[in-house]
Parts: C-alpha cells; structure tokens; sequence
C-alpha cells in the first residue's frame, strides 16, 4: 500500500478494517526501510552501453534542520543493446545544481556507462556544464517540445503564439538539418520586428534541438523528446502526492526509487522500443561514405 501511493494514515485504517489490528505510521517507516538495501543494490548495479540516454529532474518538498526545502530528483534512462529501457539510476539531493548533476553523471559512468553517443533532455539548470565535463564531445538533443514551450514566454502578443508554435513544428519537422537550419533562419528573420525578443531568443537556441539529424530518420520520434521520461513523471507523481512533505532525502529517494525500479522491471520484460540495428546499419554508412570519400 505505501508504495502504491497510500498514506501511512491510511494504511491503519484499511489494517484495522480488513484485519482487525492496526499497523502504525511508525510500522509502515520500519517496514518500508526494509527497502533500502534492494534499492541500493539496484541503483548501483553494473550497466553497459547505452547508445541514447535520457535524463529529466523533478522536485519535492523534504523538511531539513526545522525548514522545508526544495529536493532534486535525478533519474535517468538508457535505451540498451537490444532496443529496451533501462532506469539506470536516480538520485535526491538539495546540493547545488550542478554539482548533484555532475556527481549523478559520473556515478553512471564509474558503473559502467559507456557507449552513448546522444543525450536527450530538457535544458536543466546545471545540467549543461556538468554534461560538459563528465560526457565531453557526446552530442546533446534538447528536447523539441519544452523548447516550443519555451517559446512561448518570449511571444510578445496572446494572438501570436499559435502561429509561432506552428513555425517552430515546421522547422523540427523538416527532413534534413540543412532544411530545418534554413527554415530556423527565415523564422528568426520573420520575427525580427513583430517579435524581436523572440528572433533572439530563436537565433540563440533552436538548434539546440538540431542534434537528432544526425541519427537514423526512423528514430527521430522517439529521441527528439523526453516523453519516453513523461509517463513516469506521472506516475512518480501520483504516488508520492499524498506524502506531500518527506522528513528527509533518505525517504523521497526510497519511494521515487520503488517507483522506478517497478518501471524499470516493465520495460525490460516488454516490448522493444527501439530496433538498435538501424542505427548500427546507419553509422556503418556513415563509415563507408567517408572511406569512399577519403578515396576520390
């Protein structure tokens, strides 16, 4: 019950009405710890090549020294050899951004981590110079969707914004890089007087959403966006909104770990998510259109 999101008050109330004795909020803290040495296991377990990885945040309230505070909670996705998802760890900390950033990143690479060619996710403050530093020359996706989103705030006018979320769909829908960067220039230059903040904004960081043209087109859909990550958001969501304030991190990361490593189980046992032969058979021509290349 406590893991599907069921308040400890709650769980003496349905014991004592189907069983006939009452099981405390205290009962339920000691039982629940009973966790702990399985999620640590789990979230530091051995891993192997990813070729895409997939990292999202979220925050909690956890109460610290009499102040409640604002907590990180980190996790990240990995798509494996074999095509399926993978939660390869999560973290909670209210240290610094970047430093809880860097210190989850290179807890993954000190396990194992290795082969990613492409990280996708959203621009998370911190994130950005701790991916420098720990995934150096990895190429980096920011998702298209919380890019369109983030559009929005630069729009000076309500009966502007459809038309340029229509724009921006054009240009991350177009079918090369050349042709999406062609389209980005004639937008940002469409809005250089209607909407000068906004052509600025665009210049600065639409192609950020640009590093996908250089992967299989049949895997754009999936890894153009963290919505692979937006489903268990919900559900982390809905199971930890009746705790509403955690004592502390050891008991946030104890419930967004059970829920992750739930999801982690039903992706490895279900269906592939991506074929990862294409993108094999995909950097293979690469090769060969370079070698023949470097021939002529």
């Amino acid at each position: 019950m406590y893991l599907q999101g069921v308040s400890t008050r709650k769980v003496h109330d349905i014991t004592e009405a189907l069983c006939g004795f009452t099981i405390s909020s205290g009962d339920v803290s000691r039982v629940s710890k009973l966790l702990d040495d399985e999620l640590n296991k789990w979230n530091s377990r051995s891993l192997g090549s990813y070729a895409y990885l997939y990292l999202d945040a979220r925050y909690e309230k956890v109460r610290q020294g009499g102040t409640v505070l604002d907590a990180a909670v980190l996790w990240a996705v990995g798509i494996n050899e074999s095509g399926h998802r993978e939660v390869l760890g999560v973290s909670v900390s209210m240290s610094e951004a970047e430093v809880h950033w860097r210190t989850f990143l290179k807890g993954l690479k000190d396990r194992g981590l290795t082969g990613t060619m492409l990280i996708i996710s959203d621009d998370h403050f911190g994130l950005k110079a701790a991916r420098r530093t720990v995934f150096s020359g990895v190429k980096w996706q920011r998702c298209q969707f919380h890019i369109s989103q983030n559009a929005q705030a630069y729009v000076p006018r309500q009966d502007m914004r459809k038309e340029v979320a229509q724009d921006i769909r054009d240009i991350f829908n177009s079918p090369s890089r050349e042709a999406a960067q062609g389209q980005a220039e004639a937008t940002i230059i469409k809005y250089k007087k209607s909407a000068p903040n906004l052509s600025k904004w665009m210049e600065e960081n639409i192609h950020e959403g640009f590093a996908i043209y250089d992967f299989p087109r049949a895997h754009h859909r999936r890894i153009r966006t963290v919505n692979a990550m937006e489903r268990t958001n919900r559900e982390i969501r809905r199971r930890i909104r009746v705790a509403t304030l955690f004592p502390n991190e050891v008991s946030c990361l104890r419930l967004a770990g059970s829920v992750l490593m739930e999801v982690h189980e039903e992706w490895i046992t279900g269906k592939q998510y991506l074929d990862m032969k294409i993108l094999t058979d995909h950097l293979l021509e690469n090769e060969n259109q370079i070698y023949r290349k470097n021939v002529a």
